[in-house]
């Protein structure tokens, strides 16, 4: 298998991420719509730094006391969150009782799989998955600092549950991740915009055209679950309200 050191891929410069960003505004919602959306993402910005919002961002610390490491969505740079906005979507650590409720409804040889989880952040799902004896851990994050942290706290992590100890993260863009060809299991918290995920999942298709094996796609927090359903290569094989699990055929 490759390793994923962060040195596969470029993330662009701020400034070009912002122009590409606000570019596909406009080539899909037209001047007034897209200029409307850029104003509206930096009004949201704004509020983000409100006390009140700082507040909610510690709400679910207690993962990070119990096992020494920094993953909530908390002080984040002004970067930071230009970069979710240009990028990827806001960053949100999964909640521990509802992640394990999810891979426990997988039914796989964990020691078969290779689970990655796409838009990895600081990398507490790449923890908490460790609690499963997966073949390997990968985290895909095209933020830096958030990428840096998440090596942080896979250097830092210890669990007496612990039984994946293969955790590595990689920097770049998950439409350019390259796929190990062994059965996946890929974890996605709404990480992306609908065009970006469509081109994920296409990617996804591909890899598993060119080898065919089991691959799994958790899909947490169903807010483009239309761009799912439109891809006949997915099978759901589980759905609730707040996720679904879907076999790639």
């Amino acid at each position: 298998m490759p390793r994923y050191d962060g040195n596969v891929t470029k993330t662009p410069s701020l400034g070009r991420a912002g122009l590409a960003w606000y570019r596909g505004l406009l080539q899909r919602d037209g001047v007034l719509r897209g200029t409307a959306h850029a104003l509206g993402s930096g009004w949201e910005l704004a509020l983000d730094y409100l006390p009140s919002r700082k507040r909610l961002r510690y709400g679910d610390i207690d993962y990070d006391f119990d096992h020494g490491v920094n993953t909530t969505w908390a002080a984040p740079t002004l970067s930071v969150r230009l970069r979710e906005i240009f990028t990827r979507g806001q960053y949100q650590p999964s909640e521990p009782e509802l992640f394990r409720r999810i891979l426990d409804e997988l039914k796989v040889n964990h020691s078969e799989f290779v689970f990655i989880d796409l838009g990895s952040g600081k990398g507490r799902t790449l923890l908490m998955a460790a609690d499963y004896p997966f073949r390997k851990i990968i985290g895909a994050e095209i933020i830096p600092e958030l990428h840096a942290t998440a090596e942080q706290n896979i250097t830092r992590y210890h669990s007496d549950s612990q039984k994946c100890f293969e955790l590595e993260a990689w920097l770049g863009d998950a439409r350019e991740f390259p796929y190990p060809p062994a059965p996946l299991v890929l974890y996605l918290f709404n990480p992306f915009p609908a065009d970006i995920l469509r081109d994920v999942l296409q990617q996804i298709h591909a890899t598993f055209t060119q080898s065919p094996r089991e691959i799994f796609v958790i899909y947490h927090n169903l807010v483009h679950e239309d761009v799912f359903r439109s891809m006949e290569f997915m099978r759901t094989i589980l759905h609730t309200p707040q996720y679904a699990i879907y076999r790639l055929s």
